[in-house]
């Protein structure tokens, strides 16, 4: 059925819970994953500012930025890395840039020929989810492929 699948990281608890699950998955249906983690492109604004041009940042401290944000992400592969190979799991790794996020994700599943992203549900509901949105939902609205949402099942009262 899926045999590639792109597992979008941000490091957060359900994140970590959610790359558990995918690698479960991938073994019991043989599939291979690439893991991804997106970084916000500080050098390019995704829309110019209501008020005129876009700000710009300073170039050097977007650049400290930049090194710190791909040395978190080198972390948090190698951390799934680990849990898939523990698994048997195949994967790979990849970083991107952009400053969409969830437009980073369709395009590395895309690019990487994944034929399903298995990523985490933002865990947001009501008011605050409706109001705020997640990359998760953007996901849903935007991807042509398909996309396997986890939600962490809830703790019994």
């Amino acid at each position: 059925m899926f045999r590639h699948l792109l597992v979008p990281t941000d490091g957060s608890d359900l994140s970590d819970a959610t790359i558990r699950e995918a690698v479960r998955f991938a073994r019991d249906t043989g599939a291979s994953i690439t893991f991804f983690h997106g970084m916000a492109s500080l050098a390019m604004p995704p829309h110019p500012s209501i008020y005129g041009d876009p700000m710009t940042l300073d170039p050097v401290l977007v650049e400290q930025f930049s090194r710190a944000e791909q040395a978190y992400a080198e972390s948090l592969l190698a951390r799934a890395r680990a849990i898939a190979a523990e698994a048997g799991v195949t994967c790979d790794t990849v970083t991107g840039e952009h400053p969409v996020i969830h437009e980073a994700i369709i395009e590395a599943a895309t690019r990487h020929g994944c034929d399903l992203i298995f990523m985490a549900s933002h865990g947001r509901r009501g008011l605050s989810g409706l109001l705020l949105g997640s990359e998760t939902q953007r996901v849903l609205t935007h991807s042509s492929l398909p996309v396997l949402v986890y939600r962490r099942p809830e703790p019994a009262a």
